[in-house]
């Protein structure tokens, strides 16, 4: 069985913060953080625009605003595994499920994601892991400093946007959902996890059907105090 992602990974809802810099919050239809005044790493996902069935997409949001309204955080862990049953896991098995036309399982239309995400690795940014599934992608990244993560993923998308739609003869249509979850990574224990996850997502996929990249990372689950600033406290 895959790893199970943290509720917070999914709700995307930072109840801590940081003392020593201040995380903003991006009105949106999700939320969107980022951390000002040093990078962080931060979980990432981008679903293509047909990935969730819309109906059940604006029925779930309902149904999760109610849920919101009638249990107050902090829960209790009989409450978070009602709300991860009923919410996030619907989600990922909804994505995983392969709706909409799953463009990116062509190794070709993927190929052009791969070669943004990758075009400014090392410079503008450092990539830790990502998997690209047919219709959605996980990416956990490390923006360099002073870098906007707004803007390095607004290219990222666009970029690869553009290079797809032209392939498909698509252009000027969606092609990622405007919604995505931000999520900065809090703890090494919570970085595992996420790398796990990433690991074991397309597991029954066949191999030509996705692309997975995770880097050498170790240095990071160490417990090298200086290493401590990357994750909120």
């Amino acid at each position: 069985m895959a790893a199970s992602l943290h509720l917070d990974v999914i709700d995307s809802f930072l109840s801590i913060l940081s003392r020593m810099h201040r995380v903003e919050k991006h009105p949106r239809n999700l939320p969107h953080w980022y951390r000002e005044g040093s990078s962080a790493i931060y979980w990432i996902t981008f679903r293509l625009a047909d990935s969730l069935p819309e109906a059940e997409l604006q029925s779930i949001r309902v149904a999760r605003e109610r849920f919101l309204e009638a249990h107050p955080k902090p829960w209790p862990p009989e409450i978070s595994q009602i709300y991860k049953e009923q919410f996030s896991d619907k989600i990922e098995a909804w994505l995983d499920a392969g709706h909409g036309a799953c463009h990116l399982v062509r190794r070709d239309l993927r190929q052009h994601f791969v070669d943004a995400l990758l075009k400014f690795d090392g410079e503008r940014h450092d990539l830790i892991a990502a998997v690209v599934m047919p219709n959605h992608v996980h990416i956990l990244i490390h923006p360099r400093e002073g870098i906007d993560l707004g803007k390095l993923l607004g290219g990222i998308k666009g970029t690869s946007a553009r290079h797809i739609q032209a392939a498909l003869g698509t252009t000027g249509q969606s092609f990622w959902m405007d919604e995505s979850y931000d999520h900065i990574v809090r703890s090494k224990a919570e970085l595992k996890i996420l790398l796990k996850y990433i690991r074991e997502n397309p597991r029954h996929l066949p191999p030509d059907h996705y692309w997975l990249e995770e880097r050498e990372i170790t240095q990071l689950l160490t417990s090298d105090p200086a290493l401590e600033i990357l994750f909120v406290k």
